[in-house]
C-alpha cells in the first residue's frame, strides 16, 4: 500500500478545532467599555487664549512679541487672575531643548495657570491615509 493514511490526522484536527472554538470565548472575555475615537479638532484660538512660543535658542514669544524669560512668570501671574482664565498654548521648535519648554511649563504652574496645551503639526502621513 503506497498511501498515507490520513484519518487520524484529520481526527486530531476536528478535535483541536472543537477545543479552539470552545476556549477562545473564555479567553477573549473583556470588561465591556465604550472607548473614545479619536478627533483631530481645529485648534481654536479665543482671545484670551496666549500663545507662548520657544525657539530653538530658547528665546520666549508671547503672542508673538519676544519677552524676556524672567518676565514670563510676572505676564502669567498677571493674566491667572482673569475670568475665564485663558488657556495658553505653547509651541516649541522641534530642535528646541526640553529645558526651555519645561521652564514656560514650570512658569505657568507658579502663576497657577489651569489650562496648558502643546500644539503641534498633524502627521502629514496620518492625514494622507483614509
Amino acid at each position: 500500500m503506497s498511501a498515507i493514511n490520513t484519518t487520524p490526522l484529520v481526527d486530531i484536527m476536528l478535535v483541536l478545532l472543537i477545543i479552539f472554538l470552545i476556549t477562545v470565548p473564555v479567553v477573549v472575555h473583556t470588561v465591556p467599555l465604550s472607548l473614545p475615537r479619536e478627533v483631530d479638532q481645529p485648534t481654536r484660538t479665543l482671545p484670551q487664549t496666549i500663545v507662548i512660543a520657544v525657539d530653538r535658542a530658547g528665546n520666549v514669544y508671547w503672542n508673538e512679541g519676544r519677552i524676556e524669560a524672567g518676565s514670563l512668570s510676572a505676564h502669567l501671574a498677571a493674566r491667572a487672575g482673569d475670568d475665564p482664565q485663558p488657556e495658553v498654548q505653547i509651541r516649541a521648535d522641534r530642535d528646541a531643548r526640553y529645558e526651555f519648554v519645561g521652564r514656560v511649563v514650570a512658569a505657568c504652574q507658579r502663576a497657577g495657570i489651569e489650562k496648558v496645551a502643546f500644539i503641534t503639526e498633524p502627521d502629514a502621513a496620518r492625514l494622507a491615509a483614509p
